[in-house]
């Protein structure tokens, strides 16, 4: 009890005597806010790029692809393997029969909104089919597009990122106009794309009957192994087959890691120079008390409760950084859109997202930073001769 007393107390005399350091100790607050601001917009392109490919599986829906294509836009499946795959058990079954959605993917070049530059955007060929297996689209402002006709619908991610598509524009691709009837949404990678009717596709583009990949709804999520052994083992193909969720998991892999480790190594970098600041804040902190400190100790106060009552100081100014910072974070990124390079070549639009988990790691490393920064003056403080701080009277 009494060396908890004897924290307490020099505890609310570091913090009482803050007013008089107010310069320094903001110095320090402002670099440990600058580097959680920063901290917490790069793993907020992280968190949202990843909910977005999330929000898009779903565990019944199964894709299959060309065998070893790994990505759409790589795959080339026939009208023969098409029909294969519709009749393999497991898939749930709608009015017009199976619910299996062919879908052909191609890319129009669009100038993005913000830079004026010209990006790849997914332009998918689906049939009515497609809007029974991707059961998360819905159409948000228009009307869908009518079977043989030049009319495509656009993701509303993409109606923000790219020059020109409203409701009633038009399209100009190489000798093709397409019309644009309506706008939909999915909340997911869906958005960040346009479709067309798949055969009106198909003829525009010359694949014939060909495609890249083929949708499945399956009865129930259980009916997935069952389907994939089924057309796996099956002589006729040479296909891939994963559940929806764990085709997306797959292509945010990289992404992922590549956002996690940048934003890790610069977080890093900025933290050694919040770091250094706070040392100096510290010192300078421990250096003007060096007297009062003394004369705690010259009282019976222990080495312990004097080194623990810096370090609690620069963890204190550290998380007030962190929560300014995340605050600041939240109200700047939170909800941006952009857009980066998918597994498809093609732009994959996606914005910020500022969670309470992800505030909590940036309140988290804030702590670390000013306990780092804390360690050496708090080593000197207890260090420091009574006699001679004394003097200091």
């Amino acid at each position: 009890m009494r060396w908890l007393h004897q924290l307490y107390t020099v505890c609310v005399l570091n913090l009482g005597n803050l007013k008089a350091r107010l310069d320094s100790s903001l110095v320090a607050v402002i670099g440990f806010t600058g580097v959680i601001m920063v901290f917490v917009a790069v793993f907020a392109i992280r968190d949202g790029f990843n909910a977005t490919l999330r929000g898009s599986g779903s565990p019944d829906v199964a894709v299959v692809l060309r065998g070893g294509a790994g990505a759409e836009i790589n795959s080339v499946l026939g009208d023969k393997d098409a029909k294969v795959v519709a009749g393999a058990p497991g898939i749930r079954s709608g009015e017009a029969g199976p619910l299996a959605s062919e879908e052909l993917l191609v890319q129009l070049s669009l100038q993005k909104t913000d830079t004026g530059l010209d990006a790849n955007v997914p332009f998918r060929g689906v049939s009515g089919t497609a809007f029974q297996v991707h059961d998360k689209v819905r159409l948000t402002a228009g009307r869908s597009f009518q079977p043989g006709l030049n009319e495509v619908i656009v993701g509303l991610h993409a109606s923000h990122e790219y020059k020109g598509l409203s409701l009633g524009g038009v399209i100009q691709s190489g000798p093709y106009t397409w019309h644009i009837v309506g706008f939909f949404d999915d909340g997911g990678v869906y958005s960040s794309e346009v479709w067309g009717d798949l055969t009106v596709m198909q003829a525009a583009y010359n694949r014939g009957s060909s495609m890249e990949s083929v949708y499945v709804k399956l009865a129930s999520p259980g009916d997935f192994q069952q389907f994939k052994d089924y057309l796996t083992t099956n002589p006729q193909l040479n296909v891939s087959v994963d559940r929806e969720t764990d085709f997306y998991a797959e292509q945010s892999k990289n992404m992922n890691a590549f956002i996690t480790g940048i934003g890790a190594f610069i977080a890093f970098l900025m933290g050694i120079g919040a770091v250094f600041g706070a040392v100096n804040t510290m010192y300078n902190s421990v250096s003007s008390r060096a007297a009062e400190i003394a004369t705690l100790r010259a009282l019976g106060f222990g080495r312990s409760p004097v080194l623990l009552s810096v370090l609690v100081e620069g963890m204190l100014l550290g998380l007030a950084g962190g929560v300014v910072g995340g605050v600041l974070a939240y109200f700047l990124f939170n909800g941006i859109e952009t857009s980066t390079m998918g597994s498809n070549f093609a732009q994959l639009a996606f914005s910020f997202r500022v969670t309470p988990g992800l505030l909590m790691e940036g309140a988290v490393y804030a702590l670390l930073m000013g306990l780092l920064g804390g360690l050496l003056p708090a080593a000197r403080a207890v260090r420091m001769p009574i006699a001679t701080s004394l003097r200091q009277l």
